[in-house]
């Protein structure tokens, strides 16, 4: 299993309730398909760099996890799947982000 962390944006219309369930979907994706979820974390309302979509702010979230290599096409596709989703980054650590992330979260 490889440590990985995927950061999404979020459509900026959406209620804190369905920011939620959103990011609350995804993680339940991660763990039915074996993964280990080690933080999460939502950055809150961020202003972009560029317009997405028309929109010039979007909801800031990052999901830190352990997982096989197959599970990463999974969660891309459910990303893709949802209109709520403007945009996303999947990334593998190697072992001095790893290193780095676990002094963070003493």
């Amino acid at each position: 299993m490889n440590n990985y962390e995927t950061v999404f944006i979020l459509n900026p219309v959406l209620s804190d309730d369905q920011m939620k369930d959103a990011v609350g979907s995804f993680e339940a994706v991660l763990k039915n398909n074996g993964a280990e979820v080690i933080n999460v974390e939502k950055w809150g309302l961020k202003k972009l760099a560029y317009p997405i979509q028309h929109k010039s702010t979007g909801f800031y979230n990052l999901i830190e996890f352990k997982a096989d290599t197959s599970l990463i096409k999974t969660l891309e596709v459910e990303f893709k799947r949802d209109e709520k989703v403007m945009r996303f980054l999947t990334i593998a650590l190697n072992k001095h982000a790893i290193e780095y992330l676990s002094l963070i979260h003493i």
